[in-house]
């Protein structure tokens, strides 16, 4: 491709105006790009009969009609993991390079999601807070191979995740980082719900098993929520839904902070059906003083966690990523080799 020339990229997303602002800002400057939310295939044609690039950011059909529409077109870039839904062999025919890209932010808050499990699983807070009560233990004798004071506070309900079923409401770019994670820790089983059910090639790489929205709530020792906000998915976990959940099971909120009925999370907390929750998003942030989560994160016994927003990382990694997104774009234009190629 002539680096003099202005190629034209059509960027599709599902993300908000937010995002696709800062999308925008990182583009390179000689690029012009259409920015797209869910266009229809008409409308997508139409776009691409005169696009160079197009970039697809986390999913979306890219098929061979929609490759015939295009003559121009010299790469796919989707920004995330999954290339399930892009037509690989007639991009092949067309010699149009696909190349996937890694996104950070979901590998952080992947990690994340992992860490209040475990701190779940092993009751962190309480333990922690046991474990700083120094000098009110007794016996107290000195340690060798034969002598220790194993589990001296007796703490029960210590959970491993190994054996543990799993549930992640909600699937996409984080929960599929989510589950190449949780492989190593051989759950029973681990469930995932999404509004369109992954290929079942997938579901196999993956180690996952499709389940309906209240099958997974009913199944799910650990469930793990990652729903992105909408209208419809607003106060999805409240009154009637969380006590679907197994008694005893631990609850993960990674996702939007308006998924979760925090006042219906607290009193099924202090009910003891549920054994505990971690959360990271939060209906309204900064967290306010009335949250009613907030008296039982400061009692070590109700085993509840909240983190700040800080899952997906720093203010910095985000403006960084966006960069990242643009790359191969820079790579094309320069002629220089694509990172994360694909075909």
């Amino acid at each position: 491709m002539d680096i003099e020339s202005k190629p034209k990229v059509v960027f599709v997303t599902d993300r908000s105006k937010l995002h696709q602002q800062a999308a925008l800002a990182a583009a390179p400057s000689k690029a012009e790009v259409i920015m797209l939310r869910r266009p229809d295939r008409p409308t997508l044609r139409r776009h691409l009969a005169t696009a160079d690039i197009l970039v697809s950011e986390r999913q979306g059909t890219v098929d061979g009609d929609a490759m015939a529409s295009a003559p121009r077109l010299r790469l796919i870039q989707r920004l995330g993991s999954f290339v399930h839904d892009i037509d690989l062999e007639a991009a092949r025919s067309r010699n149009i390079a696909v190349c996937r890209q890694p996104i950070r932010s979901c590998m952080a808050v992947a990690e994340h999601a992992l860490l209040l499990t475990l701190a779940l699983c092993k009751q962190l807070p309480e333990v922690t807070a046991i474990a700083l009560e120094a000098g009110d233990w007794r016996p107290v004798r000195q340690t060798d191979e034969d002598t220790f004071a194993f589990n001296w506070s007796r703490r029960k309900h210590l959970r491993f995740l190994f054996g543990q079923r799993v549930g992640i409401l909600g699937f996409g770019e984080i929960g599929a980082e989510l589950a190449r994670r949780l492989q190593g820790f051989a759950p029973e089983r681990v469930y995932y719900h999404k509004r369109q059910r992954l290929p079942a090639s997938v579901e196999a790489d993956f180690n996952i098993t499709y389940a309906e929205a209240d099958a997974l709530l009913k199944s799910s020792q650990i469930l793990i929520v990652l729903l992105p906000y909408h209208p419809e998915t607003e106060h999805y976990l409240n009154e009637q839904t969380l006590t679907t959940l197994p008694r005893g099971a631990v609850l993960v909120g990674c996702g939007s902070g308006r998924v979760i009925d925090e006042a219906a999370l607290a009193r099924a907390l202090e009910s003891g059906h549920l054994a505990g929750a971690a959360l990271d998003t939060f209906e309204w942030e900064p967290l306010t003083s009335d949250n009613p989560l907030l008296p039982l994160a400061r009692d070590p016994h109700q085993n509840v966690i909240l983190t700040p927003h800080t899952a997906a990382g720093t203010l910095e990694l985000a403006q960084e990523e966006r960069q990242e997104d643009w790359e191969n774009v820079r790579r094309l234009l320069q002629d220089r080799p694509l990172l994360y190629r694909v075909v």
